[in-house]
């Protein structure tokens, strides 16, 4: 099986070899880039299949790497930020980010986020992920979903609104299929992190409201209702 390979965008160098060696010693493959525009050269020659992020990184910061990465691609990204409380954590996701790991960061922490990332983008894409998808549905027969003009193919793993193709990230595409397994239904914000980010543990609820709006404004801001102090749910 061919390793993962991680492209990494960090500009302290102490961090960045450290890291670099940790991941490798877990088997990823990693490329360890010391600013933004290099990161974007090499996302660009080599394709990986995660990239990690921090936001603070010279010539091109991450915020902006992560948009020019995402207007090219659906590969997953995390965003590495030194402040759990920073406005870039948001502007990261808003960016298109799927997580954000804070730094200081412990290394056996971030790789579980990394797997955690990998196995999700596995369930959501692909004839095996369809398939781990539908078997979590009341009806795992019925593969095509209709809301309004909005149709959800559980089997092709695409999206239609008003007759055309909607693009979606793995991670709002996951999103989208566990609303739309239980339309009418308030899905808690602990729910959701639990059942599309994999956390065995409690998680920062912005990366959900901030992938419920980048959703909304995909597939319509009214399909998706907040219900104040419960979460979410998709209207039928």
């Amino acid at each position: 099986m061919a390793e993962t390979h991680v492209l990494f965008v960090e500009d302290d160098d102490v961090i960045r070899e450290a890291t670099q060696l940790a991941l490798e010693r877990d088997g990823f493959a990693v490329t360890a880039m010391p600013d933004g525009l290099a990161g974007l050269e090499a996302f660009r020659a080599n394709r990986p299949d995660i990239a990690l992020l921090d936001v603070m990184v010279p010539g091109l910061d991450g915020v902006s790497l992560c948009r020019r990465i995402r207007d090219e691609s659906t590969v997953p990204v995390i965003m590495l930020s030194a402040r759990a409380d920073s406005i870039d954590v948001v502007l990261g996701l808003e960016a298109g980010a799927d997580d954000y790991v804070t730094k200081p960061f412990d290394g056996a922490v971030l790789v579980a986020r990394i797997r955690a990332v990998l196995r999700r983008f596995g369930h959501a894409s692909g004839p095996d992920g369809a398939a781990a998808v539908r078997a979590e549905a009341d009806d795992p027969a019925e593969t095509l979903l209709r809301f309004g003009d909005l149709e959800v193919d559980t089997e092709g793993m695409e999206v239609r609104k008003g007759g055309e193709n909607v693009a979606l990230t793995p991670t709002e595409m996951r999103l989208l299929l566990e609303f739309s397994h239980a339309p009418g239904t308030v899905l808690s914000r602990d729910r959701l992190l639990e059942r599309v980010w994999d956390y065995g543990w409690g998680g920062d609820t912005r990366v959900v409201d901030v992938h419920v709006q980048r959703l909304r404004g995909k597939i319509g801001q009214d399909r998706i209702e907040t219900v104040r102090g419960f979460g979410y749910k998709l209207r039928g």
